[in-house]
């Protein structure tokens, strides 16, 4: 073992004996459980971390609780992005690109250059703002000078007048031209330096869902060069059939799986339950808002929510545990069981119904036992990097 992975420590189970002999507490095999039939098969089966190393890994535990999970439902549907957290870079003015500096399904943070525009209508308009501050500059001289001469009765009191209005109408327009200029993002530092050059930066930090941009193309105001949307959250959009309408409500706990990850789960809840029902379908749109746990959700993945109806009738008791404890090491489903003397113990599990966040646990867990529910990506990596460099 190299001095870099001294913090960590694996036995394995039926793989080695040890040379000295140890308690059944600290083999690599753990205890087998009243309700298994058999002993757990042979996986690397205890992580221990050194305390340095503990207290820099955000590791949480939940008790196995032997309790009731409520009556689901299942919806079918697809994930679809927040609009609220999403924004459409559209080119503003015409011109032509003069560079892209993003790909589409890339990651940008907040105030990334996205593109660059070469546009006659931002040197117009720059020029009209410049010229327009030249002459309000002139013609507010030209009111101070009239209302001197006329204080001494050199100077007629209808000039005065004109002059004031003139000064007024070109500092209008010359406002008008800052705000054109402001709003394309063009602060009132940098508007006297305008030129053609125009940067559309991202607004906010997320993926580049598409492009509609190529160096020296001719695009028009409104031309949409790409989509950024923020994936920290995203929707679960759901299809409920009409005989079911009556039973979700607003707030009810769901769990979505996908298609594409059968192991992961996204604990959401009910947002919106649409007001229309498609007439075709004969299926009303419900909205379910997930997090973006290990960074999983695309756009368009199909799936399955199940959503907690909240109903009097419930299923029978069994032992429960959070559906974020549970992971897959080796082909098992299997959670991290933490021991009295620090430890960490693999435990593969066989697994029942779920809801709301929580699966029923078959065979695998005693009653009280604590299992990992936060860090349990960072256990994994360790366990699976560990095997791969016994077998180098």
């Amino acid at each position: 073992m190299t001095p870099s992975k001294a913090w960590l420590i694996l036995l394995f189970c039926a793989a080695c004996t040890p040379a000295t002999p140890v308690s059944p507490a600290l083999t690599g095999t753990p205890a087998a459980h009243k309700d298994e039939a058999t002993d757990h098969a042979p996986l690397p089966t205890r992580v221990s971390l050194e305390p340095a190393v503990l207290a820099t890994v955000k590791l949480s535990t939940s008790k196995v609780l032997r309790k009731s999970l409520p009556i689901t439902l299942d919806i079918p549907g697809e994930v679809a992005a927040d609009p609220d957290r999403s924004r459409r870079i559209v080119a503003r003015l015409p011109g032509l690109i003069a560079s892209v500096h993003f790909k589409e399904g890339q990651s940008v943070k907040a105030g990334d250059l996205l593109a660059v525009l070469e546009s006659v209508d931002l040197l117009r308009t720059a020029a009209t703002y410049r010229a327009a501050t030249a002459r309000q500059s002139a013609a507010a001289q030209n009111a101070t000078r009239l209302q001197a001469l006329s204080g001494s009765g050199l100077a007629a009191g209808q000039d005065l007048l004109d002059a004031q209005a003139q000064a007024a109408s070109l500092s209008a327009d010359a406002q008008a031209a800052r705000r054109t200029l402001n709003a394309l993002g063009i602060p009132d530092s940098q508007i006297s330096a305008a030129t053609a050059r125009y940067e559309l930066r991202a607004p906010i930090a997320g993926y580049a869902m598409s492009r509609s941009a190529i160096v020296g193309q001719s695009v028009a105001a409104d031309h949409v060069l790409c989509d950024i949307v923020d994936l920290s959250h995203a929707y679960f959009v759901g299809r409920l059939y009409e005989k079911n309408v009556a039973r979700i409500h607003i707030g009810q706990p769901a769990e979505v799986r996908l298609h594409a990850y059968g192991d992961a789960v996204f604990v959401g809840a009910v947002e919106t339950v649409s007001r229309q029902l498609d007439p075709s379908a004969r299926t009303v749109v419900t909205r379910i808002l997930i997090p973006n746990h290990d960074d999983l959700l695309k756009i368009g993945l199909f799936g399955k929510a199940r959503v907690s109806l909240g109903e009097p009738q419930a299923q029978a008791e069994g032992l429960v545990v959070p559906s974020a404890a549970v992971t897959r090491i080796a082909h098992k489903q299997v959670v991290f069981v933490r021991q009295s003397d620090g430890h960490f113990e693999v435990h593969p599990v066989t697994l029942g119904p779920s809801a709301s966040g929580e699966v029923v646990v078959l065979s695998g867990l005693s009653l009280g036992e604590e299992v990992v529910t936060d860090g349990v990506f960072t256990l994994r990596s360790l366990v699976l990097k560990s095997t791969f460099a016994e077998e180098d």
